[in-house]
């Protein structure tokens, strides 16, 4: 239980620091994906949260940057 809770931490400050910036960085995919696998199964925040840089993406309003 421990372990979820640090990775849907994790994931919350990487969404908010790539919502902020606009932007996603090849580091922030491979982190984000990383976190993602990491986690046994989503509980609806992590859903939620992956659901919104998804739907940012779609829209055009997240720029992917080297």
């Amino acid at each position: 239980m421990e372990q979820a809770k640090i990775s849907t931490t994790t994931l919350e400050q990487m969404v908010q620091k790539i919502t902020s910036s606009g932007r996603i960085t090849r580091v922030d995919q491979q982190q984000f994906m990383a976190t993602l696998l990491s986690l046994n199964t989503l509980n609806s925040t992590e859903e939620a949260l992956i659901n919104r840089v998804f739907e940012l993406l779609r829209a055009g309003r997240l720029r992917v940057v080297d």
